[in-house]
């Protein structure tokens, strides 16, 4: 059996992860075989297949991002998600990293604030 190959930009997202080890709720797991942040059991945040950082946020936040370019709206199949945005990482390792630090903050907090309506 091969080894499995690590997915593009994992490390950042280790990092990122890194950055909520003290927060109360938090823990990892994975959300479509790729690692994930969960607070309270809820996925706020995870690699995509691409590399990109995908987050969980308010519907108006993820339309505006989008509409700035900042972002890619998430597809499932044929479904686009309301709430789901994708970061792709930037030429500029730095940048990508602060821009990640951002969405996977605002991400949290949002998800957090759903209680448990979020699914």
């Amino acid at each position: 059996m091969s080894p499995r190959r690590q997915k593009p930009n994992q490390d950042l997202f280790a990092r990122i992860a890194a950055g909520f080890e003290d927060e109360y709720g938090i823990d990892t797991g994975t959300m479509f075989r790729s690692p994930g942040l969960r607070v309270d059991g809820k996925v706020f945040a995870f690699l995509g297949h691409d590399g990109g950082l995908i987050v969980k946020l308010p519907e108006d936040r993820a339309r505006l991002l989008v509409d700035e370019g900042a972002a890619v709206r998430v597809t499932m199949g044929t479904r686009s998600m309301r709430e789901w945005v994708a970061f792709p990482a930037q030429a500029d390792e730095a940048a990508t990293l602060a821009l990640w630090r951002k969405m996977a903050r605002q991400a949290r907090t949002y998800v957090d604030s759903l209680g448990d309506t979020a699914v």
